[in-house]
């Protein structure tokens, strides 16, 4: 199928998004252009970042699409014309075919997401997103149970801005150009400063490491999650949005004073579950496993810019162990974390 020449506009704007980790982290957000009966969309498992580099889109019947919906069929196959290859169309294509706008961006911000775990961010909000047509959700599971609530929502009235509970922000505009920026603006409105945190233990950290198969994160920043007991206290209580679940698993354990790292995991092992992604150690910082993928890197930093943007009075809300259950039990995203380690 030939490409449209409007599909370089959604390339660039998508990369220039992707690259901004205060936007996406990793192969987090989705991105979508339509152009007569066909949407592109981009695929599963892939960057935004790599827009311009990779062939990350791919076509999908919007007819189809939109009947696959109104069916509650979540597997949408690609356009006529379009040969099944390794790629498939994003986990939220439903969501982005019945969007009426022309282009449609979802993106798992660092603001918005400070914002839509917490239980007492109406009334801000409100007076944050004043002018702008926009509506708030609560959480649903991504894909199909996500697409059929704002359809729901949207049946009630039109929206360019939804805020997603505990997941994220979507816009839906006429050009790229206009859905960048409104991204851009619905993230000034209610933007938060991070609080700071106590000093990087790195001298302790790198002896904790010895001998094991975890390392220091290439990102300083995901030390606060250690180093400011706030951030440690919310890491550890649960999982606030899906990607936390599908790339560091629920919630992140921790290590005492005195626990011995390697023993830690064999522990964890014997009791029939993997080896953590990634270990708090209170007071000093934060590991990572030798093996993590660059998608678990950034959904760890993304984890301490979220918790830093918390205020320390915040009602937050975790997503339940059915949630977590789901979100882990589900192929669609084991194949997108497939795709992000054969990245």
């Amino acid at each position: 199928m030939q490409q449209p020449e409007i599909l370089n506009e959604l390339r660039r704007m998508s990369a220039q998004v992707g690259r901004n980790i205060q936007l996406v982290q990793g192969a987090g957000g989705n991105s979508s252009i339509k152009h007569g009966d066909v949407l592109w969309v981009k695929a599963s498992g892939t960057w935004l970042a790599d827009a311009e580099d990779k062939e990350i889109f791919v076509p999908v019947s919007l007819p189809r699409a939109r009947a696959a919906l109104a069916a509650g069929n979540e597997r949408i196959p690609l356009a006529s014309g379009h040969p099944e290859g390794p790629l498939r169309a994003s986990i939220e294509t439903s969501l982005h075919a019945l969007m009426p706008h022309r282009v449609v961006l979802h993106v798992h911000s660092v603001n918005t997401i400070a914002w839509s775990v917490r239980s007492d961010a109406g009334d801000e909000l409100i007076a944050r997103l004043r002018g702008l047509a926009w509506r708030r959700l609560d959480y649903h599971h991504p894909g199909l149970p996500l697409a059929q609530a704002v359809s729901e929502s949207l049946a009630q009235g039109p929206a360019d801005v939804l805020i997603l509970g505990n997941h994220g922000l979507v816009v839906g505009a006429a050009t790229c150009e206009a859905a960048g920026e409104l991204v851009t603006e619905v993230e000034r409105r209610p933007a938060l400063e991070p609080h700071g945190a106590a000093r990087t233990d790195h001298g302790s950290l790198y002896r904790i490491c010895a001998g094991s198969q975890y390392r220091l994160p290439q990102d300083p920043l995901c030390h606060t999650l250690g180093t400011d007991h706030h951030n440690l206290a919310i890491a550890t209580k649960g999982s606030l949005y899906p990607d936390h679940v599908v790339f560091l698993g629920p919630a992140l354990p921790v290590l005492s004073e005195g626990e011995n790292l390697t023993t830690k995991v064999a522990l964890t092992v014997t009791r029939g579950y993997p080896p953590p992604v990634a270990v708090i150690v209170p007071g000093k910082g934060t590991v990572i496993r030798n093996d993590s993928s660059a998608g678990a890197e950034a959904m760890l930093s993304c984890l301490a810019l979220v918790t830093s943007r918390l205020p320390r009075n915040a009602t937050i809300k975790y997503l339940s162990s059915r949630d977590e259950q789901a979100l882990l039990n589900w192929d669609a995203e084991h194949y997108r974390q497939q795709m992000t380690e054969d990245r």
